[in-house]
């Protein structure tokens, strides 16, 4: 449920895509929502569907989001699924104003 409150038949997309907030990307520490790898959600009966990929396809690390994705989202939905997409490719462009921030925060020139 999310917050503890709402049932998973009535979680949407919006919470969803906060809840992936809390899904950290290990090698740059920032969310993967704000570096841009979500492309999009849906959810249909309390089932989501997340289209995210990543910032290399060779990337070592696809075993590590799967595993926070799904801690994030078994509470929230009643069935999740990630679908990798690799069209359009990630750049630089897709990182949100606050993955800027938090970036440049850690030394990155942006």
């Amino acid at each position: 449920m999310t917050d503890q409150q709402t049932p998973a038949s009535t979680v949407s997309a919006e919470d969803v895509t906060e809840a992936m907030k809390d899904v950290i990307d290990p090698e740059l520490g920032i969310n993967v929502v704000d570096l841009g790898l979500v492309y999009g959600v849906t959810v249909e009966d309390g089932n989501a569907v997340i289209d995210m990929t990543l910032t290399s396809a060779a990337c070592p690390l696809t075993d590590v989001l799967e595993e926070q994705t799904f801690a994030v989202l078994d509470p929230i939905t009643e069935t999740h699924r990630i679908n990798w997409v690799w069209m359009p490719p990630w750049g630089m462009e897709k990182i949100t104003e606050d993955g800027r921030e938090q970036l440049r925060a850690i030394g990155f020139n942006l």
